[in-house]
């Protein structure tokens, strides 16, 4: 059973307001960094965690943390394959969301939800997101790895979600991740993170540092309709700006043709996929001046924690402008802050005679650099599977988490 003493290690909700960064343990990355950002005057939606102890009593009360991990030292061999993550991730996840939550857990889940909708007079749409408490760090990148619903209403869906997120932290990626790390399964634990939904005009990424070139001067905003997960997921080619970080003034846009939007169903209240009408599919999704308020408060947020960062924001459709930006997520950016600048070398010789390469396609790359090898196209995980060889370039039309152990 799991046993904690009297004090915040043994809470199962600790709300945003009350954390600060260094309660990773207590609620994962995710959630104490909201809690830092509120602290820092950052607008953030309100809510709450159910923290890392709500989930270790879970599986440890109900007896399944043993079938849990025998499963993956049963599946997974060293050399692992990525069929043997997809396995042994569907029975653990099986077992997760078939094992009932403990009634204390349940209880204390609701009696939370019950007060946040009191406090803003109205029964709450809420994000429920997954907050593993080895994700967010500076040296390594769980984020994405577990799962975020959108849209979440009642206690009863609530509590439904928050398991479902638990068992997220057993997706094929998160396992492979780990283990790829050296990460042991048994110290990572998952909070849940319950935020008031914005009903968002717009939403996307803001990353402090350019993450094409790693020019530290540069904010670049990616933005599209609706929910930001349209753009966090690479489902929409999105508007895209370079804001100049000491000036603030915007020296850079990309206007996108975007046909789809994620947006909450007036009916259902579920998020759904809908294409965009074609009057808005080429016009800008943010104002200039939203775009410097974002900007201000991205260079606001780095600073505070002293490096580069990765920022997730929403516009809400239904509060007027500045009252309407919202900062739902920030984490530390993992790529250029971590490269340590090459040594200077000698200027090279002018070559003797230049020489054409030819430009075989263009686009947007998602991780930069320059490699070679045989590039093979494989559209479905299945053909990844028989096809994709330790050295290959994976060509596909688009890529999801369940990909990575074939990238």
């Amino acid at each position: 059973m799991a046993t904690k003493g009297s004090g915040r290690e043994a809470k199962l909700i600790i709300w945003f307001d009350e954390l600060r960064k260094e309660d990773t343990l207590l609620v994962g990355g995710k959630c104490a960094n909201l809690g830092e950002l509120i602290s820092a005057g950052i607008p953030v939606p309100p809510g709450f965690a159910v923290t890392a102890y709500a989930y270790e009593k879970f599986i440890t009360e109900t007896g399944i943390a043993s079938k849990i991990y025998d499963v993956i030292g049963e599946t997974v061999e060293e050399e692992g394959k990525p069929e043997q993550f997809e396995r042994a991730s569907i029975e653990i996840r099986r077992i997760i969301e078939s094992t009932p939550v403990p009634k204390d857990v349940r209880e204390a889940i609701g009696k939370a939800y019950r007060r946040l909708c009191k406090e803003l007079g109205h029964v709450v749409s809420v994000a429920v997101r997954s907050s593993a408490t080895a994700e967010d760090m500076p040296d390594a990148s769980f984020a994405g790895q577990q799962e975020t619903f959108l849209n979440v209403s009642g206690e009863d869906e609530l509590v439904e979600k928050t398991r479902r997120c638990w068992s997220s932290l057993f997706t094929p990626r998160a396992i492979f991740y780990r283990i790829q790390k050296g990460y042991p399964h048994e110290k990572v634990l998952i909070s849940v993170g319950v935020q008031k939904m914005v009903n968002a005009k717009a939403a996307g990424v803001i990353f402090t540092i350019n993450p094409v070139t790693g020019e530290p001067n540069q904010i670049i905003i990616e933005a599209n309709w609706g929910l930001g997960e349209s753009v966090v997921s690479g489902a929409v080619t999105p508007d895209n700006y370079i804001v100049d970080k000491n000036t603030l003034k915007i020296v850079e846009k990309r206007i996108a043709k975007k046909t789809v939007e994620y947006v909450r169903d007036p009916e259902t209240g579920k998020t759904v996929h809908v294409e965009v009408p074609a009057e808005r599919q080429e016009q800008p999704c943010l104002t200039d001046r939203e775009v410097i308020r974002l900007a201000e408060l991205a260079k606001r947020i780095e600073e505070h924690y002293g490096k580069p960062q990765d920022i997730e924001w929403a516009i809400d459709r239904d509060l007027p402008f500045p009252e309407s930006v919202f900062i739902v997520q920030s984490r530390p950016e993992t790529v250029w802050s971590l490269r340590v600048a090459p040594p200077t070398k000698p200027e090279a010789e002018a070559p003797t005679a230049p020489f054409r390469r030819v430009v075989v396609t263009k686009g947007q790359p998602a991780s930069p650099g320059i490699y070679a090898g045989v590039a093979k196209v494989a559209l479905t995980t299945e053909e990844a599977a028989a096809l994709i060889e330790k050295g290959d370039i994976l060509t596909t039309k688009m890529t999801a988490p369940d990909w990575v152990p074939y990238m």
